[in-house]
């Protein structure tokens, strides 16, 4: 804290001072460069670069794939020169499935307050704060929901993860990844998604930061498919943005942090590894603006499946059943006749973990909070509260604008594990399972029911 006892804000070095450029879609061979001619033509793998440079590529997916997922890079230097001899360090509130403390239970429905902000500086690697875990890492399946706190910018430090690709979803405050194929800034009310392998450093633009991670360990999230719904609306694929090339020639002390099968590791370079002056390809990071969903649903009567809010998709190799959903409730209009609005009492084999980015959640109008949290295990019954329940079945059911609400879903088919730290450390409300007690019997044995 300062003298006038606001939270100060470690910041980077101003390497990237311009604002970030984006190249729009989902799913493009994109092609950028930052220096002119820099990228061949015609091929990927010219016997000399211009300026000096290494050709490499990056996959996501496997070479025999149906649809590869590669992007060719040329760069100062190849990556085996930003990486040396790793000793293995301890990052003790990252955690990665199979996790499945002895003393936390998981079989509960569960919410937690913000998780609070400390005096503690704290960068994207050690204020990453596990929640849940599901699956397992080792074979590439499921997942882990975290909350990010970050105070202070990475200097001369940078990271990736062998494990996962991670969705970045900012609830306060302001990031900048730069990463080795370009800058993206987020804010609340966006998302970003950091591949798989990619090297980055996290800047703090506007702190202390807060916001939810969802790690997917298995297939790469994709656009779900839209079936009858057709070509438009949901998230459309030009409202993506993908960085455009940017690199650092530094000759400066840096260290690499690498996770890997759950573990940390790191290595101590001479210079920063993020210098990729030219690529093309389909595999890279991008951002999305989640005011752009657009939503659907019914115009006459009942209510739908929450799945058709599904932003992201990653599958999990068992048609309809996804390895994660990432579902968004936002600001839309409710029109059915003779319908409960709110989302309906229900229990299912997917386990739900909800997060609140702003405002009021219609199906829990008090209790969870921005910031919030809360946990729905596979199979475990869950729904409006008693308020919620009354409103919407006493309304007078004219149209009306659902508002002020901001709140995504991670949705998984694998149960998910609480670590010790949402167990006994974060600020679990200990009376959400009481939020349904007040549920009266209106059974009166009559066909008007109440």
């Amino acid at each position: 804290m300062n003298a006038t006892g606001q939270r100060q804000v470690t910041q980077a070095p101003d390497t990237h001072a311009a604002s970030p450029g984006y190249m729009p879609g989902w799913g493009n061979d994109y092609e950028t460069e930052a220096l002119p001619g820099a990228l061949p033509q015609g091929m990927n793998s010219p016997q000399r670069c211009a300026y000096g440079l290494y050709a490499e590529q990056l996959s996501g997916t496997a070479f025999t794939a149906e649809r590869p997922e590669r992007t060719w890079c040329y760069r100062i230097r190849p990556s085996v020169k930003h990486s040396a001899r790793y000793s293995r360090i301890d990052v003790p509130y990252w955690k990665s499935a199979p996790h499945a403390p002895d003393d936390v239970t998981s079989l509960g429905q569960y919410r937690w307050n913000p998780v609070p902000h400390t005096d503690a500086p704290l960068t994207w690697i050690t204020g990453m704060r596990t929640m849940t875990t599901a699956g397992d890492v080792n074979t590439q399946t499921g997942m882990a929901a975290h909350v990010y706190l970050v105070t202070e910018s990475m200097v001369d430090s940078y990271f990736y993860s062998a494990d996962s690709e991670l969705l970045v979803v900012p609830q306060e405050g302001r990031l900048r990844f730069a990463t080795e194929l370009g800058i993206i800034d987020i804010a609340p009310q966006e998302i970003a998604i950091l591949p798989r392998g990619l090297v980055y450093r996290v800047e703090v633009l506007d702190g202390p930061a807060r916001g939810f991670v969802c790690e997917n360990y298995g297939q790469k999230f994709d656009l779900p498919g839209r079936g009858p719904i057709g070509a438009n609306c949901m998230a459309n694929p030009r409202d993506f943005k993908a960085p455009v090339a940017a690199f650092e020639d530094r000759e400066v002390p840096s260290t690499l942090t690498i996770k890997w099968c759950g573990q940390f590791h790191e290595t101590q370079i001479a210079q920063s590894p993020l210098d990729i002056v030219a690529w093309h390809g389909n595999y890279a990071p991008v951002k999305y603006d989640l005011t752009t969903y657009c939503p659907v649903g019914a115009v006459l009567f009942d209510h739908p499946d929450p799945s058709i809010f599904t932003v992201l998709t990653a599958p999990s190799g068992v048609p309809g059943v996804a390895n994660i959903d990432f579902v968004l409730f936002r600001e839309r209009w409710m029109v059915a006749e003779n319908t409960f609005r709110p989302p309906w009492y229900h229990k299912n084999v997917m386990s739900e973990l909800m997060g609140n980015i702003y405002g009021i959640y219609d199906a829990k109008p008090e209790g969870f909070v921005p910031g919030g949290m809360s946990l729905h295990n596979m199979m475990l019954p869950h729904g409006p509260d008693r308020d919620a329940f009354e409103a919407a079945t006493n309304s007078n059911l004219g149209p009306g604008k659902l508002d002020n609400t901001m709140s995504f879903m991670f949705e998984t088919r694998f149960p998910q594990h609480l670590t010790e730290f949402a167990g006994k450390e974060a600020p679990l409300q200990d009376n959400y399972i009481d939020c349904w007690t007040d549920l009266e019997k209106h059974f009166d044995g009559t066909p008007e029911g109440r």
